[in-house]
C-alpha cells in the first residue's frame, strides 16, 4: 500500500514553505498577562486559499495565484459547526498543529438557535445536545495548545430581542458550561465573542451578558469576528468593554478590515460580502495595546457570509473570486 501523501498535499506544503509561512504569526508579545505571548499559530497546508493558489498556478494564472497566496500563508481559524465527528476532527487538526510546533486556532459555532434564523442559522438541536458536542470538542483537544473563539454573535444576539427570555437564560448557562469545560484543559485559551463596534451601543451594555455567560472564567472576549470595522475603532470599543469587566483582555479579527466597513450599500446588509473590501493587518500578538492580546484572522478570507445577493454562495462556502478581491485590495 502506498503511504505517501497525495501529490496535491505535497505541492501545498512546498508552496507554503516557499512562501515563507514559517513565522506563522508576526511579532510576539512579551506581556506576561497575555496568554498568547510567545505562541505561533498553525497554518493548515490544506487551507482553501492554498489549494486555490495551486490550482490557479497549474492553470497558468500566476498573478491570481500570487495574490491569493497572501491569504494562504497566514494562520486562520478553523470553524466547527456541529457534526458527529467533531472529536476526531478536532483531534486530527490539533495533533497536526502540535507536531508542527504550533498552536491551533479554533471556533465553536453550534449554539442552539444560532444567528437568530439569519444566513448562518442552525446550531445544536437542544441544550443537552450542545453540552455533549462541547464535551466531544474539548475531548478532541486533549493536552495540546489551542485558542478557542467561543460562539460568534451569541452574546449580542441576546441583546437584540430575537431570543425569548428562557432561551437567553439557557444560552448564558450553555456558554458558562462551554467555558468551564474548555478551561479544564490547561493549555486552552478561550475568548467569548462579543460582536462588533457597529452592533451594540453603548459598549457598556455588553458587560452584563458577558458576565452572565461566564467571561470571568474565560481569558477574555473577541471582537469584529467576520466583520469589517477598522482596528483602531475596535480597539477603542473593546477598551470600553474591558473597563466594565475589570480590565479583561480581548482579541480582534482583522482578516477583512483593511478598508474598513462598507458605508455605501443601501439595500444589502453591509456586513454580508460587501464589495471593495481588503485584507487587514496580519495576525500578530504584538499589538502595542496591553489589553489586546492579538490581532487574528478568525474569519477565513474568501468564505461567503451568506447568499445575500443573487448568485452569492451560502454562508461558509469558499468563494475564490471574493478571496481574490480581498487579496488584490490589500495594501
Amino acid at each position: 500500500m502506498n503511504t505517501s501523501p497525495p501529490a496535491w498535499i505535497a505541492t501545498l506544503c512546498l508552496f507554503l514553505v516557499l512562501s515563507g509561512c514559517g513565522s506563522a504569526i508576526a511579532g510576539r508579545s512579551s506581556d506576561p498577562s497575555d496568554p498568547l505571548a510567545g505562541q505561533s499559530f498553525y497554518v493548515d497546508p490544506a487551507n482553501p486559499a492554498a489549494q486555490q493558489a495551486v490550482q490557479w498556478r497549474s492553470e497558468g494564472h500566476a498573478s491570481e495565484a500570487a495574490a491569493i497566496s497572501r491569504i494562504a500563508v497566514q494562520p486562520t481559524a478553523t470553524w466547527f459547526a456541529g457534526g458527529l465527528k467533531v472529536q476526531s476532527e478536532v483531534q486530527a487538526l490539533t495533533t497536526r498543529a502540535a507536531k508542527a510546533g504550533k498552536s491551533a486556532l479554533l471556533v465553536t459555532y453550534d449554539i442552539p438557535e444560532r444567528d437568530c434564523g439569519s444566513y448562518s442559522s442552525g446550531g445544536a438541536s437542544s441544550g443537552a445536545a450542545y453540552r455533549r458536542w462541547i464535551e466531544q470538542f474539548a475531548a478532541g483537544i486533549g493536552n495540546r495548545t489551542v485558542t478557542v473563539i467561543l460562539e460568534p454573535d451569541a452574546i449580542p444576539d441576546t441583546l437584540t430581542h430575537c431570543l425569548s427570555a428562557s432561551v437567553r437564560s439557557e444560552r448564558y448557562a450553555l456558554l458558562r458550561f462551554a467555558i468551564h469545560t474548555l478551561k479544564a484543559h490547561a493549555r486552552v485559551t478561550v475568548y467569548l465573542d462579543a460582536g462588533n463596534v457597529g452592533w451594540i451601543h453603548p459598549a457598556a451594555r455588553l458587560a452584563a451578558p458577558l458576565r452572565s455567560a461566564g467571561v470571568a472564567e474565560a481569558n477574555g472576549f473577541s471582537l469584529n469576528v467576520s466583520n469589517f470595522y477598522g482596528t483602531a475603532t475596535t480597539v477603542a470599543y473593546g477598551a470600553s468593554v474591558s473597563r466594565q469587566l475589570g480590565g479583561k483582555h480581548f482579541v480582534i479579527d482583522t482578516s477583512r478590515n483593511g478598508n474598513g466597513p462598507d458605508t455605501t450599500a443601501a439595500d444589502e446588509p453591509t456586513w454580508c460580502n460587501p464589495p471593495n473590501r481588503a485584507l487587514g493587518a496580519a495576525p500578530t500578538t504584538n499589538t502595542g495595546t496591553p489589553v489586546v492580546d492579538a490581532y487574528l484572522w478568525i474569519k477565513q478570507p474568501g468564505t461567503s457570509d451568506g447568499s445575500c445577493r443573487p448568485g452569492e454562495p451560502r454562508a461558509g462556502q469558499w468563494w475564490p473570486q471574493y478571496a481574490l478581491e480581498l487579496a488584490e485590495g490589500s495594501h
